[in-house]
């Protein structure tokens, strides 16, 4: 199952990144994603012969996210390529079914995560070591990227971010060795100041501190850590105020901040292309996220792009059943890891596209439905089970009676 899980995080991996120290064409890196998807697919069937499935919401919705994205996509618009990224959304989708069989509510999608991608991580910082010129480019501001496998900075921000809070959030339950999660926590910390993504940053912060909020009440190490965040916070944004800017800021001007780096004009064009009803309702069909020839970079946005105003209701309506479950769950531990990610997908879905497609945002919600689905019903091996038989004693004067 951990290996299953794998598979889809390296098909999510994507193909277009930055140049790295041994050229990898992207018909060879598409060939090495897709065929995960493939041996994900079929691993999952192999450990679910028998077709069990946990009844869930999410999966649902996504699954009737196949429909706008086949109708759109048969219009071929955007070419045979969105047929293809049916099929893959497809499978994706039919492994996630597979694999929620096991979807009872504990942590061990949790685990899985934290170290598919801090493999990740691991091959970006074997990359830095390996060509620290090629790991910092030019052609990317001097952020970190990866030189082994083509990743952009806010992918490796996104991974880093994610380890961390739901490493932070085991920690204060408990359910890991301060050891290992400090070395997680580090690595993970200085890889996202390194990439200077701010969505990830305030993804993360945002996300740590709902998920903490709701721990508040019934924890006292959550209690402690919020407080001691709150303090260090004020000292850093006192103390280091001018530092946190520059950091911030990344050496842009005040206009290229305001228009998120040119996204804003992006959007506007897209918003104002002219459409007609079918396209108002199904989309141009999958593509690449980009309009123009320049990337969406606005999850909402790319939805609406591609399949619909149909998708964009049931994309909102996945965000909405995955974050009233988890409020209307008790506090505790994994509610906290759910609310940790549902809200920091839903804030990096202003600047990052992949709610509406295979995408690591979609397995992130898939963790969060793992942790809010209901236990299995244990069945007690002997409530089944037959009395035994006992046998009758009879009284030696009795049998001595009845003897003819």
């Amino acid at each position: 199952m951990g290996v299953a899980w794998g598979l889809l995080v390296l098909n999510t991996l994507g193909s277009a990144g930055a140049k790295t120290v041994v050229p990898l064409p992207r018909s060879l890196i598409q060939m090495v994603t897709m065929g995960a998807l493939v041996a994900a697919f079929t691993l999952a069937l192999a450990l679910n012969l028998r077709l069990r499935i946990r009844p869930s919401a999410f999966l649902l919705l996504l699954t009737l996210l196949l429909v706008p994205s086949v109708i759109s996509s048969m219009q071929l618009e955007s070419g045979f390529g969105a047929l293809f990224r049916c099929a893959r959304l497809g499978l994706f989708v039919g492994a996630l079914w597979l694999l929620s069989r096991w979807w009872d509510g504990q942590l061990t999608f949790v685990r899985h995560h934290i170290r598919m991608y801090f493999a990740v991580l691991g091959s970006v910082a074997a990359g830095a070591v390996v060509s620290p010129g090629a790991a910092m480019p030019e052609l990317y501001g001097g952020r970190l990227v990866g030189a082994l496998w083509p990743l952009t900075p806010p992918q490796i921000g996104q991974y880093a971010a994610v380890i961390i809070g739901l490493t932070v959030l085991l920690v204060l339950g408990r359910r890991t060795d301060r050891t290992s999660a400090t070395l997680v926590i580090v690595v993970s910390l200085v890889m996202l100041a390194l990439t200077h993504t701010r969505t990830a940053t305030l993804g993360l912060l945002i996300g740590l501190a709902l998920a903490i909020g709701s721990l508040v009440l019934t924890s006292a190490a959550a209690r402690r850590f919020f407080a001691w965040t709150v303090l260090c916070a004020a000292v850093a944004a006192v103390g280091f105020a001018p530092a946190l800017r520059a950091w911030f800021l990344r050496g842009q001007s005040q206009e290229n901040f305001t228009s998120l780096t040119g996204r804003a004009k992006v959007w506007d064009a897209l918003l104002a292309q002219p459409r007609s009803t079918a396209k108002e309702a199904f989309g141009v069909g999958l593509g690449d996220k980009s309009f123009g020839g320049l990337p969406i970079d606005n999850s909402w946005l790319a939805v609406y792009h591609e399949q619909g105003l149909i998708g964009v209701v049931l994309v909102a309506s996945i965000v909405v059943v995955l974050g009233g479950v988890a409020l209307l769950r008790p506090p505790s531990l994994h509610r906290a890891c759910a609310i940790f990610l549902i809200s920091y997908c839903a804030i990096a879905s202003y600047t990052e596209a992949g709610l509406g497609d295979a995408s690591p945002y979609l397995l992130h919600l898939a963790v969060a439905a793992s942790l809010l689905a209901a236990p299995a019903a244990a069945t007690s091996p002997t409530a089944s089970a037959p009395p035994p038989r006992t046998r009758q004693l009879i009284p030696r004067r009795d049998q001595e009676r009845r003897r003819p």
